[in-house]
């Protein structure tokens, strides 16, 4: 629900004389989601200004002259698109600064949702336009009580998940001498579907030059059978089945034997010294008290692989913001893709993955990080894992 005090202190504390919210046909999810605008249906351009004193305005056009009824604030129609641009410069008289779902050179594509026109209109009228980035974290990517109870939830199913999988690897190699990737991901899906869980795709199982692939997805045309001696990369996500759940997500690498060979286990232990120097990074900055941007973590992980000599094989970003969706609107964990400024705040959730990713395997490990409210780091999904986990057949 769309709580204006709330919006108004933080407008206050950014800096901002006014949010101006903007959409056109579902382009701006984000200004949808703030205002409690998922469900409707709009075919017109519609801004809703919110000023950090005062009363909101509404700017909609007069078939949708209803559209933002639900919102606070009196409502402006127009027919022509002279009456838009002229009403759009009264919405903003007086202001100089304003909050948009803008980014600076497009440096995050995640925050950029209003088209380059839209914000040469608002210039036009002699106003800064600056990134409601950090703005969006707060009313999108924040979570409530209920929503950390339900990833936790989530949380010890997705860590139960993986030894679903071990179990069902190990029983089906000792009767049938291999079994597939796919296999495998079924089992996942159908423990998932037994805990009360949903998710967004199949699970990645990889073996062995799979595992080498971030974003493999076995396939008909792809999919392996696994068999003794061979190494496999399981990355799963699922939430709750209820209204507002949250996701967990997590990436752990076995071994199909009773010894991990060394080439494994050495790349491993490069990857979880990444992930561990991420995740003091974010213990160390809240400790301290001192404010902490999505980037920083990224490079505290990588320089890590870096200096091993692996720089070029860590390929993606560190970590994603997590929410509703598996990739939620907070701040990603990331100096590689974007160079990630937004704030890392309370009450959100993200995930350090660090990965080496060779031809031949690629090793991952996943997990989730949660700020509570009053600063607290928490890391989710069972124990961290401290080694390549060798599945005993």
């Amino acid at each position: 629900m769309f709580d204006l005090a709330a919006v108004q202190s933080a407008l206050v504390e950014e800096g901002c004389d006014g949010w101006l919210l903007y959409d056109f046909r579902g382009l701006n999810v984000l200004a949808r989601r703030v205002l409690g605008l998922d469900q409707g249906h709009f075919t017109r351009r519609w801004f809703y200004f919110v000023p950090a004193q005062g009363e909101p305005r509404k700017l909609v056009h007069r078939i949708e002259s209803g559209a933002l009824d639900a919102l606070p604030g009196r409502a402006e129609v127009y027919l022509r698109w002279q009456e838009l641009e002229a009403t759009v410069g009264q919405l903003l008289h007086g202001c100089r600064r304003v909050a948009m779902e803008y980014s600076p050179r497009n440096a995050n594509p995640y925050t950029s949702r209003v088209d380059a026109g839209t914000i040469e209109l608002v210039r036009s009228f002699g106003v800064e336009v600056v990134s409601s980035g950090d703005l969006i974290q707060r009313f999108e990517a924040c979570w409530d009580d209920e929503q950390w109870v339900m990833h936790q939830a989530a949380a010890v199913q997705t860590d139960a998940a993986f030894r679903v999988a071990c179990e069902f690897i190990r029983e089906r190699i000792r009767m049938h001498g291999s079994v597939r990737e796919t296999e495998v991901q079924q089992a996942i899906l159908a423990h998932f579907r037994d805990a009360g869980l949903v998710t967004d795709h199949p699970p990645i199982v990889g073996v062995g030059p799979h595992s080498g692939d971030p974003h493999y997805a076995p396939s008909a045309s792809t999919d392996t059978a696994m068999k003794p001696g061979d190494y496999v990369l399981i990355d799963l996500w699922a939430k709750l089945d209820q209204p507002r759940a949250v996701y967990s997500d997590l990436t752990r690498v076995f071994y199909l034997g009773d010894t991990v060979p060394e080439k494994y286990q050495s790349i491993f232990a490069i990857v979880a010294a990444a992930r561990d120097a991420g995740i003091a990074c974010v213990r160390d900055a809240f400790a301290a008290g001192r404010p902490l941007q999505g980037w920083q973590v990224d490079q505290a992980t990588r320089a890590v692989i870096e200096q091993a000599g692996y720089g070029p094989y860590f390929c993606h970003r560190t970590g994603h913001s997590i929410g509703q969706e598996t990739h939620g609107n907070g701040a990603n964990i990331d100096n590689l893709e974007t160079h990630e400024t937004r704030r890392i705040l309370p009450r959100t959730c993200f995930s350090i993955e660090p990965g080496i990713y060779l031809p031949e395997f690629g090793v991952r490990s996943e997990v989730n990080v949660y700020i509570g409210a009053q600063g607290t780091v928490h890391v989710t999904g069972g124990d961290i894992q401290t080694a390549v986990t060798p599945i005993r057949l």
